[in-house]
């Protein structure tokens, strides 16, 4: 999630009002923001779908999690849509049309994911510290996990799996209070074991593994840094380190993609664009939205066709909630599409 202004997620169970932080705090950032410095080419986004407007009881739109299921279609969350109103969107992105795929009364999503333990949708619940997930075809809404972990609720935001189906959660708290209370927790895919992998972290946001599943990168919203923690192999943490810092301007870190490359997809909230970077810290790439296009404000997130290098990439702000597409620079695989 990412930044606008944080009503407090937990009053949108009881009220439907919501005003996020696309998952972070601070008031959005104005269209011409430039980050402080920027290196490798410039990839220009295109226009595919606007999917929501900003809804008249939360007063604003934030779309996410960008998903491919296996015929290619896309699903997004709309993170602040109220009760009745669809929260999980399905795309024909060869129309460039949405349609309802699910809504209920009471999460606020901000990720999502196919598990490929059970093959179900994996939805992260902001608000309300839960983790649910749904049938493939939508529907059969079921609560994975809830409760404490520590002794501690969680706000979890993003989400990845590793190859058995277990669960690498985001955890931001602190946000709203600007404190470094946040946390990676591991979650077996029972739903049984919750570990927290690394804490005292400035809202983690974006999480995904490398390439390779050998470590997680994760982004911290309030720092605009990217770590990689390196996993040993039971999945639990074997070292940690600062790996990118982020020359954002007044943009700050979301959601993270990963390629078949290695390459990193760091989204931007504050800012309608996404800066990419190898493994190695360097940065190649900023996909922008064109300058013409107003009323956006954030970049969330996105998703690469599994085998291919078409990219659907998640936009929002007062203008609505948007799909842009590009081409990645690297092909897709499951680091790259959720989560």
């Amino acid at each position: 999630m990412r930044r606008f202004t944080i009503r407090v997620l937990a009053g949108l169970a009881a009220a439907g009002m919501l005003t996020l932080t696309g998952c972070g705090t601070q008031p959005a950032a104005t269209a011409d923001g430039e980050p402080a410095a920027t290196a490798g080419r410039t990839i220009t986004a295109e226009r595919l779908a606007r999917l929501t407007r900003p809804h008249e009881e939360t007063g604003m739109t934030l779309l996410e999690g960008p998903l491919l299921d296996e015929r290619g279609r896309l699903l997004v969350v709309d993170v602040t849509a109220p009760a009745g109103e669809p929260k999980v969107i399905r795309v024909d992105v060869e129309r460039g049309r949405g349609t309802p795929f699910h809504t209920d009364d009471r999460g606020a999503y901000t990720s999502a994911q196919f598990s490929p333990h059970d093959g179900r949708i994996y939805l992260t619940d902001y608000a309300h510290g839960e983790i649910v997930s749904l049938a493939p075809g939508g529907g059969d809404r079921r609560v994975f996990f809830t409760g404490e972990v520590d002794g501690a609720p969680m706000n979890p935001d993003d989400l990845a799996f590793d190859r058995e189906g277990h669960l690498y959660v985001s955890d931001s708290r602190g946000l709203t209070e600007g404190t470094a209370e946040g946390r990676l927790v591991r979650i077996d895919r029972n739903g049984e074991k919750a570990t927290v992998l690394a804490e005292d972290l400035a809202a983690p946001n974006g999480i995904s593994f490398d390439e390779e599943y050998r470590g997680l990168w994760f982004s911290e919203l309030t720092e605009n840094r990217v770590s990689y923690l390196r996993l040993d192999a039971q999945g639990e943490a074997a070292s940690r380190h600062t790996a990118i810092r982020v020359d954002g301007g007044i943009a700050q870190t979301d959601s993270i993609a990963v390629d078949a490359e290695g390459n990193l997809y760091q989204g931007l909230h504050g800012r309608p664009a996404m800066a990419v970077y190898d493994r190695h810290g360097a940065r190649l790439a900023t996909v922008e939205v064109p300058a013409r296009h107003k009323g956006l404000e954030s970049a969330t997130n996105v998703a690469i066709t599994p085998g291919g290098t078409r990219a659907y990439m998640t936009v929002s702000g007062p203008a609505g909630g948007y799909v842009y597409t590009f081409d990645a620079l690297g092909q897709g695989i499951r680091q790259s599409n959720g989560g």
